[in-house]
């Protein structure tokens, strides 16, 4: 990414932060932003999503943020429309990484706990 698509990426990860946790229904899980990736001609942007939850939690925020992204990119373009001409379509992605890191942990906690057979 160029220096200009990681500062626009940089304040719209900020901003699409500050409107979930106004706008984001309590009764799910923990949302955070991970991380964007905006396109060279900065006409899409693509959110990923951490959700620390429930699985059934995790599903119901990502439906959620399926059906709200034309209300959420409203309000994104309500918070930078002062810095862009053209506010970015935007998509949502669900980022596992978390969960993964998780399991590795678990995995890694388990090796440790069996005893080491020699022959």
């Amino acid at each position: 990414m160029s220096i200009r698509t990681e500062k626009v990426a940089s304040l719209l990860q900020h901003e699409m932060g500050s409107i979930l946790e106004k706008e984001l229904p309590r009764s799910g899980g923990l949302v955070t932003v991970v991380a964007v990736k905006v396109t060279a001609d900065l006409s899409i942007a693509r959110f990923y999503v951490s959700i620390i939850g429930t699985e059934k939690q995790q599903v119901e925020v990502m439906a959620w943020l399926h059906e709200e992204t034309r209300y959420l990119r409203k309000l994104l373009s309500a918070g930078i429309r002062h810095h862009f001409r053209r506010i970015p379509e935007v998509e949502f992605y669900e980022d596992r990484l978390y969960e993964k890191a998780s399991r590795i942990e678990q995995l890694l906690r388990e090796v440790r706990k069996t005893p080491e057979e020699h022959d």
